[in-house]
């Protein structure tokens, strides 16, 4: 039965975002507790009256507590430049390259606490705790990760729709195979996809059963670009190729509004290809369906 475009592309997404996007809470937690114990010595600076002796003294009895120093202004980094009209200097914050031998140092570090603010954030009990301060620093910078992890979350999705249709890793089914993988694994002729031998392509998923290889691609596209053109022409070309070659099949799994400035390409790939799929496609088990 030949579906229908129209209503496949109506069913596309506006975001692939799962519980796991917006915050790694675990990464949070496991960066501040691998400076928890210096932070909580910092906290005795906490409304201190004479805060940069008391900042010189501890440093000098605890100097490891600088490595927590980038965290408190968000900073992913073991050195920090600076530049003022005093002059310019690189702050080390790596604790086996700590060079604190003489007050001019201690004076240099105090300095950097000062222009920055972060004498003031304790002097003047802004935070009352330095674990809670850093733990919100920690999910603000982890925000910035998300753009890595969306670009894993189709892929991941569909992984889990192979495993819940009983598919076992490295048994039943391979993540990122090569085509040099595939022909040494199950000895099949896949040079029509590879130009004779003289290119390479990575999957991103293998399913193999007892009568089929699926070679599997996965993307997701929330907002549009040249790209997704690109995409489409690759992929139709290659399902093309692919049908030449028996007990192998290519299958895309994609989603995303972007898709929608992208449609006129998409569509002629949709009416060659048999095996592109949304995932409204999966959630309706399309997988169990055409596995097997």
């Amino acid at each position: 039965m030949k579906r229908d475009f129209e209503n496949w592309l109506a069913g596309f997404r506006d975001s692939i975002a799962n519980y796991g996007y917006y915050i790694d809470f675990e990464k949070v937690h496991r960066n501040v507790d691998a400076v928890k114990v210096e932070l909580n010595i910092l906290n005795s600076l906490i409304s201190s009256k004479n805060i940069k002796a008391d900042f010189k003294a501890l440093v000098e009895r605890y100097p490891e507590v600088l490595k927590c120093i980038p965290l408190l202004l968000a900073v992913r980094a073991n050195e920090i430049y600076c530049q003022d009209e005093n002059g310019g200097y690189w702050y080390q914050f790596d604790p086996k390259k700590l060079s604190l031998d003489s007050d001019v140092e201690l004076e240099l570090y105090s300095y950097f606490m000062e222009q920055t603010g972060l004498f003031n954030l304790l002097e003047n009990h802004i935070i009352n705790n330095l674990l809670d301060y850093a733990t919100g620093v920690e999910t603000g910078l982890d925000s910035n990760g998300r753009k890595n992890r969306g670009g894993h979350l189709m892929e991941d999705l569909v992984e889990r729709f192979i495993k819940k249709s009983g598919f076992i890793k490295d048994e039943t089914y391979f993540k990122e195979m090569f085509i040099h993988q595939i022909v040494d694994k199950w000895g099949i002729d896949l040079s029509a996809i590879s130009n004779q031998g003289k290119t390479e392509k990575r999957f991103d998923f293998v399913v193999k059963t007892p009568c089929m290889i699926y070679a599997i691609e996965t993307n997701f596209y929330s907002s549009s670009g040249s790209k997704l053109n690109e995409t489409a022409r690759s992929y139709k070309n290659l399902a093309l190729e692919a049908d030449s070659i028996e007990g192998f099949t290519f299958v895309w799994f994609t989603d995303g509004k972007g898709w929608t400035s992208a449609r006129n390409n998409l569509e002629e790939t949709f009416d060659v290809m048999e095996h592109v799929y949304n995932i409204k496609d999966l959630e309706e088990g399309i997988i169990l369906e055409v596995f097997k």
